[in-house]
């Protein structure tokens, strides 16, 4: 019963039609990432409306600095994630064994050297990305807390990496389901009863991301299948850690990357005061939940992709890269337009303040709107990450989007016709565009070189 129950989780991605197994796997999983992302919602609504703008603004402005600190070691996950799929995929039971408790061990390190310099270094940083004076204390203060559970969000992180790659994505998202009812709870309880503001919500925040990791890990532990867990075998693998780090390096400075550029337009952004400072975390907030709908899609297509290249099926990795695409268009389009059209309903959830929405407005309608520009380029990178590129889509990244964004702040930032709020936003969609092209050139290459490389072995 138990091997059969384990069974049930996983999905045969090398075989029979992909549409309805890309929608089986993604929908789970695009509820696990809005869930997921609800945390920081919570946090937002809660400290927006009980607590004020200086609050908010303080919360919501972490988000750029903690995506940078911490892209790196969500890349490692995707390695591991790449990695496991493709022992799967090839049927190799103990290759995979040793990815996993690899993985596990190498999660636990990263979360808590992240936890040393998240506190140790918050409010140095914070003073380089220009957060006012006004906010800085409180920012701080957030930041630290919430890197205290860091160890426990990496083990979250490559536990629900691990799943995935057998097509489990149901679990994680029983388990973040319970987390984030206990994470709004107890925002309240601390942020209303207990008035402890920004504190508050970070200490909400790392309870409920202690309980989603003790689930994942108690599941691994629990689990029958090829990511069973057991506690006394972790160590780390010296060929499986090299092969994680060899794609999920890349992977990682990319995320890195990206995040650098956003940081460079968040203390733009904070060169214009805590109004728009607050409106720019309010509609920043709003969009990631359609880029968490989306980002389902890159995370499909790269176990898909994977396991299929682990199984020897490259045919089907070019109708898995199509399907994804037209799933990710359509709800970019979807939920981007939605976003747009219902915007001063949204905003108004996470502040009263008539400024503070218009300047969320200004924001959404420039960066949602071609949102699926964004998906679309992510998909692509999946692609080529699953079939064993990684370095390339990070050099791209690093030329076409990131290294794009800076100039733009550089150069036409500097104008006096584009030094507004508006102009740091439509760098986005331009570098998503210019991106976007160079991923589909790379990926045209490698696949006639894949093919090349397997009809010559």
């Amino acid at each position: 019963m138990a091997g059969r129950q384990g069974k049930h989780y996983e999905m045969d991605m090398c075989s029979g039609a992909i549409l309805p197994k890309l929608l089986r796997f993604a929908l789970p999983l695009m509820c696990s990432s809005i869930l997921q992302l609800l945390f920081n919602a919570a946090d937002i609504i809660v400290v927006g409306r009980f607590a004020g703008d200086n609050s908010l603004a303080a919360v919501g402005s972490n988000t750029s600095l903690i995506n940078l600190l911490v892209n790196l070691f969500i890349g490692l996950s995707v390695g591991a994630n790449i990695l496991a799929a493709r022992h799967f995929g090839a049927g190799d039971r103990e290759g995979l064994r040793q990815t996993v408790h690899t993985s596990m061990l190498l999660g636990l390190v990263s979360g808590c050297f992240l936890t040393v310099v998240g506190v140790a270094g918050a409010k140095t940083i914070l003073i380089w990305m220009q957060a006012p004076p006004e906010v800085l204390d409180l920012a701080a203060l957030y930041l630290r807390i919430y890197f205290l559970g860091m160890p426990v969000n990496m083990l979250y992180n490559f536990g629900a990496a691990l799943l995935r790659a057998q097509g489990d994505t149901q679990r994680p998202l029983y388990y973040l389901f319970t987390a984030g009812v206990i994470n709004v709870v107890l925002n309240l309880l601390f942020v209303i009863v207990c008035r402890l503001d920004v504190a508050g919500v970070a200490m909400a925040t790392v309870i409920s991301q202690c309980l989603s990791a003790f689930l994942v890990v108690r599941c691994m532990t629990r689990d029958t299948g090829g990511v069973h867990l057991e506690l006394r075998q972790l160590r780390i693998w010296p060929v499986k850690l090299r092969q994680i780090l060899q794609v999920g390096l890349p992977a990682g400075f990319q995320g890195i990357l990206f995040a650098l550029s956003n940081v460079v337009i968040q203390s733009s952004v904070n060169s214009f005061g805590e109004i728009v400072m607050a409106g720019n975390a309010a509609s920043a907030n709003i969009e990631s939940f359609v880029y968490a709908s989306m980002n389902a899609f890159y995370q499909a297509n790269i176990s898909f992709t994977s396991q299929n290249l682990g199984a020897g099926r490259l045919d089907r990795i070019r109708p898995i890269l199509l399907r994804a695409q037209g799933c990710v268009i359509a709800v970019g389009l979807l939920l981007g337009g939605l976003a747009v059209l219902f915007a001063p309903q949204l905003l108004s959830i996470y502040s009263d303040s008539p400024a503070v929405i218009d300047a969320g407005m200004n924001r959404l309608v420039i960066v949602c709107l071609p949102y699926f520009l964004c998906g679309m380029m992510d998909v692509m990178v999946g692609s080529l990450r699953g079939i064993g590129y990684s370095v390339m889509p990070m050099l791209v990244s690093l030329v076409g989007a990131c290294g794009l964004r800076l100039v733009w702040i550089a150069t036409l930032f500097q104008l006096p016709a584009f030094h507004t709020p508006a102009g740091v936003y439509w760098s986005y969609p331009v570098s998503w565009t210019t991106t976007l092209l160079a991923h589909l050139i790379c990926f045209l290459w490698a696949m006639r070189r894949l093919r090349r490389q397997h009809e010559a072995a």
